[in-house]
């Protein structure tokens, strides 16, 4: 069975808002030929009779009155599905997953999220909380959009990461300890600590660090939220390491911040498919980089 034609329905509809086939001709730019073949279509395709002529008026039968009813419905729901697919196609609209560690939630994504919301309201940003492995995970097998990745990851097929920003990693200690002017390892692993778990690319990282001292501490507890974490040290539970972002708001009074010697950098980058990329994601992109730059 053929399905209907949006074209002869919209026809229809015409003649029967109308009331005449010259008029619908002209509103629809056709030739009256064409209307009247429109309208024998539709009557073939229907079995019955959808138009009749009195008193010089072209009005719809009790058929094409509930057809041209339901005509009408259809064309709205035609032009909203066009004008959806146009607000994708024009970045306006669409569901971008992004996938991020809970420290650039908390300080970084916040305010690429706000620009967004300001200038592409109908972009939905679907935010999850993954690793840097279970983004790029995520990323290969078609499931996330954009991933905000400790950097470096391996060359993935089909995935590409391009460096985004680097914040320092520095001390975060309870305010009321004696400290130096800069932590250094040995000064740190002599104190009670509290790390990231071992899943983290920061864990590894300042893992990494100690041992260039050759030392190995021990940390008091382990957790992977770095607010937690900084609530800990502001109840002198221990000292972290954590990254800092210059945009970042003042800690605790009870923390205090000190440089680590030698330095350390938490290297971030951005991930997504290759190619160019769809254009909500593109958006969001956009505004990711601006906030790399500040």
């Amino acid at each position: 069975m053929r399905a209907l034609d949006l074209d002869r329905l919209k026809t229809l509809l015409t003649i029967a808002e109308l009331g005449s086939f010259v008029a619908a001709s002209r509103a629809l730019h056709l030739a009256p030929p064409t209307v009247s073949l429109h309208v024998a279509e539709l009557e073939a395709r229907v079995g019955t009779r959808l138009l009749l002529r009195t008193r010089g008026r072209v009005a719809p039968t009790g058929a094409g009155a509930v057809l041209a009813e339901r005509a009408r419905r259809l064309l709205a729901d035609a032009d909203d599905a066009l004008d959806a697919v146009r607000r994708h196609a024009e970045g306006r609209a669409g569901r971008v997953r992004l996938g991020a560690s809970t420290g650039a939630i908390a300080h970084l994504l916040p305010r690429a999220l706000e620009s967004i919301g300001r200038s592409h309201p109908g972009i939905d940003v679907r935010v999850e909380v993954l690793t840097s492995e279970a983004s790029m995970a995520r990323l290969a097998e078609g499931t996330l959009e954009v991933g905000l990745v400790a950097l470096p990851q391996p060359s993935r097929p089909g995935l590409r990461v391009r460096p985004w920003r680097r914040d320092p990693v520095v001390a975060f200690v309870p305010a009321a300890w004696p400290r130096p002017r800069h932590a250094t390892p040995a000064w740190l692993a002599a104190r009670p600590l509290i790390l990231n778990d071992a899943g983290t690319r920061l864990s590894r990282q300042t893992a990494e660090w100690f041992a260039a001292a050759g030392l190995r501490p021990q940390a008091r507890i382990e957790l992977n939220y770095n607010d937690a974490i900084r609530s800990l040290v502001g109840a002198g539970y221990g000292a972290a390491l954590l990254p800092h972002e210059a945009t970042a708001p003042q800690p605790d009074p009870r923390v205090a911040i000190v440089p680590l010697r030698p330095a350390l950098w938490r290297p971030l980058g951005i991930a997504c498919r290759a190619g160019e990329a769809e254009p909500a994601v593109g958006v969001v992109l956009d505004a990711l980089r601006t906030i790399g730059r500040a």
